[in-house]
């Protein structure tokens, strides 16, 4: 059984499929599937879904690319939407100096204020992190945000960095860019970082991994992540499925 942990079934690329999609993830023992909003349009289509599937959970939160765009309103009803008993995380927030609409220090105020909503709610933060290292885990430090703990979602950073974040209590999800060619970093954290603070995800419908790069991702395609780190840790897959699955029910609190 695979759990991925981080997918945007919620997205427009799945508008005339999505029954399919979800199916070939069962048939592929994709058990359960995270599914994440980060605006208005993606957060209510990520609640309806939980509320359809009995596997789907939601994690909402607004994400830094658009963090100018976020209003008092829209954190508020972000709060009340998660007293849902299937929203599982707040998130994905963090930063993303990549693309440039929302200035910096706007998308760390969001952050921060996504970080104390968190800690209010007790809920773990799902991070995106685009060339923001730095200043990502300077805030988690500020901010606290070992005391609820999250996870590094689609991590691509160093050992290192990835040492960092699981000394405060966060999670390293690794998705289809671990089964690049070129992606040094990505397999050296699935080789030093131990099983038991992985877990893995898809980000469909984006980064899709070998040899579906460059094409539409979706879950059924977790486990080629999963065997990519088995691959690196001379495991077998199915034991790199067990502890993930187990990581993820555990530390998302889901239903078994």
């Amino acid at each position: 059984m695979f759990i991925d942990t981080h997918v945007h079934l919620n997205a427009e690329q799945y508008d005339e499929d999505l029954q399919q999609v979800i199916e070939r993830a069962i048939e592929a023992k994709v058990e359960k599937m995270v599914v994440v909003g980060f605006d208005r349009k993606t957060i209510e289509r990520a609640m309806k879904l939980a509320n359809e599937y009995e596997f789907i959970y939601a994690v909402i939160g607004w994400h830094p690319v658009d963090a100018i765009d976020c209003t008092p309103e829209d954190l508020e009803w972000i709060e009340q939407l998660a007293a849902h008993p299937k929203v599982v995380g707040i998130g994905e927030t963090g930063l993303d100096y990549y693309w440039d609409k929302s200035p910096k220090e706007i998308q760390q105020e969001l952050f921060r204020k996504q970080i104390h909503l968190a800690q209010k709610l007790k809920l773990p933060i799902i991070i995106h992190n685009r060339e923001a290292t730095g200043d990502v885990v300077k805030i988690l430090r500020e901010e606290n945000a070992a005391s609820v703990g999250g996870v590094m979602h689609c991590f691509s950073g160093s050992v290192e960095t990835a040492r960092e974040c699981i000394d405060m209590n966060f999670m390293i999800s690794l998705g289809g860019p671990v089964t690049f060619k070129n992606a040094r970093l990505p397999k050296e954290v699935a080789k030093e970082i131990p099983l038991e603070h992985l877990m893995i995800e898809t980000d469909a419908p984006y980064l899709a991994p070998h040899p579906y790069r460059g094409k539409r991702n979706e879950p059924s395609y977790v486990p080629l992540v999963a065997e990519e780190i088995a691959r690196q840790k001379e495991l077998s897959i199915d034991e790199v499925a067990n502890a993930t699955t187990s990581n993820a029910i555990k530390f998302f609190n889901l239903d078994e």
